[in-house]
């Protein structure tokens, strides 16, 4: 029996602690928000906040969480100016093609905001270079996030 804390609420999960986050969140909890793409930690289709910073799903087992908190797409605080700012940066730019990996990109978008707030080209490119769009919306991401920092400035 494991134990995870997931968008402000504490489960417990009967599961083998080497079972990877993203199954968890997905087949045990119910949480398809966050999407299965590599398995490899390399797409970052599968990007959830690990007390606030952006990590890979897939490839973190759920016994390694501990008492850290989980933030899944779902979970995301609508509030927060930054979270706000993002979605309404990705909805008024029309990013999403195809929108498979639309998550992962928000919540890496939010993590680099919630760091670096008024992020260069060469920042943005960075922080996202881990998420992988397959429709190619990399443009409108590093615009979006420009215009997301414009917002919280």
């Amino acid at each position: 029996m494991q134990t995870v804390r997931v968008n402000g609420q504490t489960h417990s999960v009967d599961v083998d602690p080497d079972t990877p986050l993203l199954w968890v969140l997905r087949d045990v909890l119910g949480l398809n928000g966050t999407k299965f793409g590599c398995g490899i930690a390399q797409c970052g289709v599968c990007t959830v906040h690990l007390d606030g910073h952006p990590v890979r799903a897939c490839n973190l087992p759920v016994g390694m969480i501990g008492e850290r908190s989980v933030t899944t797409i779902e979970g995301v605080d609508n509030a927060d100016p930054i979270v706000h700012a993002v979605k309404k940066a990705w909805t008024d730019l029309d990013v999403v093609q195809c929108g498979y990996c639309q998550p992962g990109q928000v919540m890496a978008a939010i993590g680099l905001l919630k760091t670096v707030p008024n992020p260069t080209d060469e920042q943005i490119d960075s922080a996202m270079s881990g998420n992988m769009c397959r429709c190619g919306t990399y443009m409108r991401i590093r615009k979006a996030i420009h215009l997301a920092a414009g917002e919280t400035a």
